[in-house]
């Protein structure tokens, strides 16, 4: 049982209905309380968000009016995500912590009007807009944080934003606690992980449910014919409750959005081209089942609680076979049964067998008057092979396998054989 010097938050826990700490909380928060920095790679949906909340509020002096805490981000969803459990927990304290949401879409002078009275205690943010507050208008005062938290770290980078990240990390104090929590953790931001971080803990914590057996996993080739037609077809084959369509780029689910919309499809859009403002209005909407399909890039792909997704559609394969597996476990929660069904080509054979290594069931369907039938597994090859000749027989007994195995051995005596059957055949036509 996990304790804290701060009973409120104990309080907190009980009104919001956590009756035991998940795997990832009970390994980080006692580390997290001996001030220990981590890196911890756990995949969306583990707890993680309260894994660094409940150990950095009851850090928390609430007497002292500066900035101590601040977290970082990917997307203004995320971002206003864990705002919101933050403002739950602190509503259970008995003095007032000041919690402070600074993302792209808002007033940039109120918010400076704000800082200059007064400084969060918590300051929670996307990247560019932290960067802004901190570098740029020297609004947000960060040099008395004692906690910097990177949630989804591998995203955030992805994004570009490692200029921003070092640019507000530096402002810092040199013995601050960094806590970077992501899905992976890939190579190329371990360079500033070492510039900031101090012999930190590493746990991949990946349970048993991390390819979650509840969620079937189907591939449908495109023959090389439109994408279009062949997710038109694909859709025909059943309904879903709530189906999430994944495109790579801004582009690609803008042009896929018109297209369905234009078929009458109930269908929302969210791309990272789309305003904060209007992006949040949408995923209240989807939150609030009025639509049955929503066309969107990786933003939508973790961090953002949507209930009772029912299928997952992969238009375009994500870059990253690890990313697959983000987009997937969207589905298939709370024990229900979900189905991810992507779009593969001739050359994603070599990604689907990355995927097939990572323990991914996957299984292979085309449509067929209407239906999602099952195929030969991709692999598969009909073998034609013709009968040896009568002569080619006779020779290949006259030619035996060598007592001493040497390299090409095999070729060497096919090439001996043919050659003999040439000569034999050749012999027979002037005889």
């Amino acid at each position: 049982m996990l304790t804290f010097k701060e009973p409120y938050i104990l309080t907190a826990l009980k009104e919001i209905g956590f009756s035991a700490p998940t795997e990832v909380q009970e390994q980080v928060i006692p580390l997290v309380m001996q001030g220990h920095d981590m890196i911890v790679e756990a995949k969306t949906g583990s707890g993680k968000t309260h894994a660094y909340l409940l150990p950095l509020l009851d850090k928390l002096d609430e007497t002292e009016v500066t900035t101590q805490a601040l977290i970082m981000a990917p997307t203004v969803e995320l971002a206003r995500q864990i705002f919101a459990f933050a403002k739950e927990l602190v509503s259970y304290c008995p003095e007032k912590i000041d919690v402070r949401l600074f993302v792209g879409g808002g007033d940039r002078n109120r918010e400076i009007a704000s800082l200059t009275k007064s400084q969060p205690q918590i300051a929670i943010g996307t990247p560019g807009k932290l960067y802004d507050l901190t570098r740029q208008q020297n609004a947000l005062k960060t040099h008395k944080v004692g906690m910097l938290v990177i949630d989804e770290a591998d995203m955030t980078f992805a994004e570009g934003y490692l200029f921003q990240l070092d640019q507000v990390a530096a402002t810092m104090p040199k013995d601050l606690q960094m806590l970077v929590f992501s899905a992976t953790i890939p190579e190329k931001i371990e360079p500033f992980l070492k510039k900031y971080m101090h012999a930190p803990k590493i746990l991949a914590i990946h349970s048993q449910e991390e390819h979650n057996l509840q969620i079937k996993h189907y591939f449908v080739k495109t023959k090389e014919v439109d994408k279009n037609i062949v997710l038109g077809n694909l859709l025909k084959t059943f309904q879903p409750y709530l189906c999430l369509i994944f495109c790579n780029t801004i582009k690609s689910s803008d042009d896929l959005f018109e297209y369905l919309k234009s078929n009458k499809y109930n269908v929302a859009l969210v791309n990272g081209a789309i305003t904060p403002r209007k992006r949040k209005q949408t995923i209240d909407r989807i939150r609030n089942y009025e639509y049955q399909y929503v066309v969107a890039t990786d933003i939508l792909s973790r961090g953002i609680d949507l209930d009772n997704i029912s299928h997952i559609v992969n238009y375009d394969l994500p870059k990253d076979p690890r990313f697959y597996i983000h987009r997937s476990g969207r589905t298939g929660r709370m024990m229900a049964e979900g189905i991810s069904i992507s779009l593969y080509e001739f050359a994603d054979n070599a990604y689907l067998d990355q995927l097939e290594a990572l323990k991914i069931h996957c299984e292979y369907r085309e449509v067929r008057d209407g239906e999602l039938c099952e195929i030969k597994d991709r692999r598969e090859r009909t073998k034609r092979e013709r009968p040896l000749s009568a002569t080619v027989q006779a020779v290949s007994k006259k030619i035996p396998v060598p007592k001493t195995i040497k390299p090409r051995y095999k070729v060497k005596r096919r090439e001996k054989i043919a050659k003999k059957a040439k000569e034999l055949r050749k012999k027979g036509r002037h005889t």
